[in-house]
């Protein structure tokens, strides 16, 4: 077999492969063998079907059926030689594969690239420093009574804070806009959940009472067709309720089947689980700074292989979280996913070779602590770790998060790190890390 390359980009690669007539003879005439031992054909018995017949009548098929085969396995015999690495499924066009001639094709196939990785010292990040307070256990606190609250109709002016029971039509001009409608629609006073202007136009309002209120849609607003635009709304209040919040005592507490209904249980519960949670937006904020930081400042042509399957993963769970079990993830544009896509999988080539130059191997004792903390938010931690440690593929993906873990602290070592102290609120919010990379940034 010949086998010649050539480099049409640093990531594509193009072999022109000639095999021999007589590779490709030989595997015609076993596969027509077989064929005469297996099938059927009025006037003979099985497995007593002269070759000449089976020639005759399918060698045609019997020869495309081989030729396919042998340019598959050919395929594998070259980048193996080549020391090629493949980073998704080749394109494969016959060139010559007349009967009695060498079998001649060419394969265009996209691989790996090589990854010269950039000084990590350009690497420009901030440390999150906090902790939670009394005073945080006390605003989570309210948060739950606010969760467990009751609304009881009242007689008067509704307020921020009331919750009211609404009918609204919203108009452009004279004409009422499509999805600008709602019957019985219960809103929060102060919640911001409606555009600006809305709630507060409706503060002293009563039940019965009608009003019309003028707003202007942001410009940034997701319809189109309202962006920037005056719109007014007709409301009719049905309802005006305020909000009782339970008491906190004892009989509060017995909601949440902790084994002690106390307060001081309440609040060490609490506590413990803000502290899980701030912990772990510390350490998410910190990883994606870090990446964020290598990907900028590394160049890398990424593969379109590589970026159709993160397309893939993305459409995926965005089907997922928008559309249920029975939505058709195909049916989401690639262009939505595109760019994230790309960044992804040129971040995954990145931290792959971090992992390779730094002969990096997931650590086993790390993974048990992983597990143990993770187990920690659930009522049976021990079943939770044993699931994982028996069950192949969640245990592997643990160990990517922990392997990742690794190339975290070997970014660490060599990145300029300034430390920055925040609340609690403040520390847990995404996207709040401020991130550069390099001198420009």
């Amino acid at each position: 077999m010949q086998v010649s390359v050539e480099t049409t980009s640093p990531i594509e690669r193009v072999l022109n492969i000639i095999v021999p007539a007589a590779r490709v003879d030989e595997k015609v005439n076993s596969e027509v063998a077989k064929t005469a031992k297996t099938i059927r054909i009025d006037g003979f018995r099985k497995g007593k079907v002269p070759v000449s017949v089976v020639k005759k009548r399918y060698g045609q098929g019997i020869r495309m059926d081989a030729v396919e085969q042998i340019m598959r396995d050919a395929y594998v015999e070259a980048i193996q030689k080549e020391s090629l690495q493949p980073a998704g499924m080749p394109s494969i066009e016959p060139k010559n594969f007349a009967e009695g001639a060498d079998l001649e094709f060419s394969v265009k196939l996209e691989v790996y690239p090589d990854v010269t990785l950039a000084d990590n010292a350009a690497i420009k990040v901030e440390r999150v420093l906090s902790e939670v307070t009394d005073a945080d256990v006390d605003t989570m606190l309210e948060t739950l009574r606010k969760q467990n609250a009751e609304w009881t109709t009242v007689e008067r002016d509704a307020a921020d804070g009331d919750q009211v029971t609404v009918d609204f039509v919203g108009y452009l001009g004279d004409e009422a806009f499509e999805g600008g409608a709602a019957q019985g629609h219960k809103l929060v006073l102060g919640s911001n959940t409606m555009i600006p202007g809305f709630e507060t136009g409706i503060v002293g309002t009563k039940a019965g009472e009608e009003r019309s209120i003028a707003v202007t849609f942001p410009e940034d607003y997701q319809a189109e067709n309202l962006k920037g635009k005056e719109a007014t709304f007709k409301i009719t209040v049905s309802e005006v309720a305020e909000q009782i919040l339970p008491e906190l005592n004892d009989a509060f507490v017995e909601k949440f089947g902790l084994e002690e209904a106390t307060i001081d249980a309440l609040r060490a519960e609490v506590r413990k689980n803000m502290d899980r949670e701030l912990n772990q937006a510390i350490k998410s904020k910190l990883k994606n700074a870090l990446f964020e930081g290598l990907s900028s400042i590394n160049e890398v042509e990424v593969p379109s292989a590589l970026i159709d399957q993160e397309v893939d993963a993305l459409r995926k769970q965005a089907a997922q979280q928008f559309g249920g079990e029975g939505f058709d993830a195909s049916q989401l544009p690639a262009e939505l996913f595109q760019e994230e896509a790309k960044k992804r999988a040129k971040l995954g080539l990145l931290i792959s070779e971090v992992i390779k130059q730094n002969d990096m191997k997931v650590d086993d004792d790390r993974v048990r602590a992983f597990l143990e903390d993770m187990a920690q938010a659930y009522q049976e931690p021990q079943q939770v770790i044993d699931f994982y440690l028996k069950n192949k593929e969640q245990l592997s993906q643990v160990q990517s998060a922990v392997l990742e873990e690794q190339v975290v602290d070997k970014l660490l070592e060599s990145a300029q790190v300034t430390e920055v102290t925040l609340g609690y609120e403040d520390a847990i919010k995404p996207n709040a890390q401020a991130v550069e990379a390099g001198e420009e940034a």
